[in-house]
Formats: C-alpha cells, structure tokens, sequence
C-alpha cells in the first residue's frame, strides 16, 4: 500500500513548518512517511546538500572544505498521540504532540539546512528515528554502525526541548537490582520464617543516609542523585516472604565512567547482591573545544548542567563534544497540553543561523 508523501516547505518560516511537522503523525517505529517528506524536501529544496536515506532516518550535509564541522541532530520519532494531532496556534504558542519534543528543533534545522547555503562551518544534518524507545532501537546506533563516517564533527547540537537555555553534556544513569532474601513461612507463625522486606529496610537506610555529590565541570554544576525508584516483594498476605527486590537508579556526573559509577553503588551496597540492569555513560560538556566555545559566545547563553540522559552521551563516545540546545520547554514533552512558544522557535532559529553563518551574538540572546 502506497501513502501520499506529504509536502514541506523548508524555506517557510520555522514556526509554520513545525505546524507541518507535527500534522505528520510519527509515532516510535511509524516515522516513514515523515521520514519521507523530509528526504524529499532537502533533495528538492536544497540541492547544495548530500542526501543519505538510512532506514527512517535522513542525513544531509554540505562539502564545502571548511575547516570545522557543525552537526545538528533531531529525532523525528514522538510518544503516543494523546489527541493532540494535528497541531493548532492559540496566543502565540503552537500545540500538538511533538512540538516541543522535538519537532520544533527539527523544523530549525531543516530550514537551516535548506537556506544556509554558505555556512561559515561545513554542516551535516542528522534526523532520526526512535529516539523515544529502547536504546537499541535508537536510529543513531544504526547510523554509527552503518556510516560513521557521517557523524564525524567538531560539535554536535541536539535540538532537543531546553527552553532555548544551553544545557552541556548529560549525566550518567546506572540501574541495579538489590536482592534480599529470607525463609518463607506462614505469618501466623512468623518465627519460623525470615523476612525479605525486612532485610531491604537496610537498604533504603543506607539510601536514605546517602549524600550525593555536586561537581563543577566547565562552570556546569551536575548533581548526582541515589534513589529507589521501585520496591517489590511478597507472595500472599498470609506468607512471609522469602524474597524483596529494591530497583535503585543513580544518576552520576559525567566525570565518573560507567565502571566507576557500579563501583561506587556496589560500595554504598556492600554486602548486598547487586544485578545491573540499565547502565548508560554520562557526557562532559566539551565547552572548551573551540566550535563549542565560538557556540556560547554567539548563543549569549549561560550554560548549564543537563539533568538527565540525552544523545549527547553517544557523541561524547565517539569524542564529539555536544550541547542540547532547542526551543522547546522540557516540562511539556509527553504532555497532552504539549505546546511551544512562537517566539522561542523564532529566537533558536535566529540563533543557530548567526553561528552557522560565523556572526556575532543575536540582539537579546539569553
């Protein structure tokens, strides 16, 4: 079965072309048809670029021989539409699912990439395809696997929602599994049993005594956090149970590897069993490189730490320092209500053209 490609206009204002983006449903998984328009629209509307098709995701980049090159990523996958498809603009803020995560960055870049024709930098364009599910099905992994070549860069811009703040790098995240055991009895006569859930309260004893660490990283505060996140245990209400399993989530700063982060937990934990179920690395903000340095200056923004898990971190891998930089409010992504503001689309844009074109910072940057 054939589905009609929908048409986009790049060089339509920014605001005007996430209207269209969001009216192109694209749930994780479904971006084909997204995907699509988008291909088409750079092949048509930007022939000074290279177009690569790669599953459902869709690369372009320029050949200039500049001696630095700027990477701006996006995905164009969503999380479930909530009834909010297609978009609609009420007092200068534009609704429906994705707007603020992350098609109004998609629609900066793309119109950037169609109407910067001459950059100061050589540019490539990364859109790809679920990022809002698990880590292997994450189109950037294919693409790395597939055409490294095409994510080298001397910084990366993730348009993901930071309410046009500019958010460095990203924390770590480790889960573990701490297991409790005991002897399972009938509580009528408990003293014959030993039990789990009572074993794990020293656990979160030890979690509720915790300190995290603060640690200043280019003038970026990340704050490190232990939490349990998820109890489990008990087999009836007339068992004692032989088994607890208390989920704990570290969010760690980007100095600490990922082996250094399962070290710590495992000496906050010592004595319990520990099972590793989600470890994923931490990236350092890079702002000293000199395309990253040249970004803040002309972003006038100041930079800070990034609270949670982005792309960024697989850049960091590959020695690409990377900021998340978009016009969207974070607080709003998965929301029914999502929305973005008109002006913050406008104001990223204008933004990311001044940096890419090599100018000075934009009149009333923040």
């Amino acid at each position: 079965m054939t589905s009609t490609v929908p048409v986009l206009d790049l060089t339509a204002d920014p605001v005007e072309l996430t209207a269209a983006l969001v009216d192109v449903e694209s749930v994780s998984g479904e971006e084909r048809v997204l995907a699509d328009a988008v291909e088409h629209a750079l092949r048509a509307q930007a022939p000074h670029l290279e177009v690569l098709r790669s599953g459902d995701a869709v690369l372009a980049r320029t050949n200039l021989g500049r001696p630095r090159r700027v990477l701006l990523a996006g995905h164009l996958d969503t999380v479930p539409i909530a009834d909010n498809v297609p978009s609609r603009r009420d007092g200068g803020l534009l609704y429906g699912c994705g707007s603020s995560d992350m098609k109004a960055g998609d629609a900066v870049i793309a119109h950037l990439a169609a109407t910067v024709t001459e950059p100061a930098y050589d540019v490539t364009c990364v859109f790809y395809d679920c990022e809002e599910v698990e880590a292997a099905r994450n189109g950037l992994g294919r693409i790395e696997r597939d055409h490294r070549d095409w994510l080298d860069a001397d910084l990366a811009v993730l348009g993901e929602p930071t309410d046009g703040t500019l958010e460095a790098g990203c924390q770590g995240t480790l889960r573990v599994e701490v297991r409790t055991t005991g002897r399972r009895a009938h509580s009528a006569r408990s003293w014959l049993g030993d039990n789990a859930i009572h074993h794990a309260g020293d656990v979160l004893a030890r979690l509720a005594a915790y300190t995290p660490r603060s640690v200043d990283i280019d003038g970026c505060v990340y704050r490190e956090g232990l939490q349990a996140v998820r109890i489990a245990g008990g087999v009836a209400g007339n068992v004692v149970p032989d088994e607890c399993i208390v989920t704990i989530n570290f969010r760690f700063a980007p100095d600490r590897s990922p082996e250094e982060a399962e070290k710590h937990v495992r000496e906050v934990m010592d004595g319990h069993t520990l099972t590793v179920t989600d470890l994923s690395p931490g990236a350092l903000p890079g702002l000293s490189a000199p395309a990253a340095a040249e970004f803040v200056r002309v972003s006038g923004a100041e930079p800070r730490a990034k609270y949670g898990w982005t792309d960024v971190s697989r850049f960091a891998a590959l020695g690409i320092p990377a900021v998340n930089y978009g016009p969207g409010d974070p607080n709003l992504a998965h929301t029914r209500e999502e929305h973005v503001a008109e002006e913050a689309i406008t104001r990223c844009a204008d933004v990311l053209r001044r940096y890419l074109a090599g100018d000075g910072p934009a009149t009333g940057a923040h």
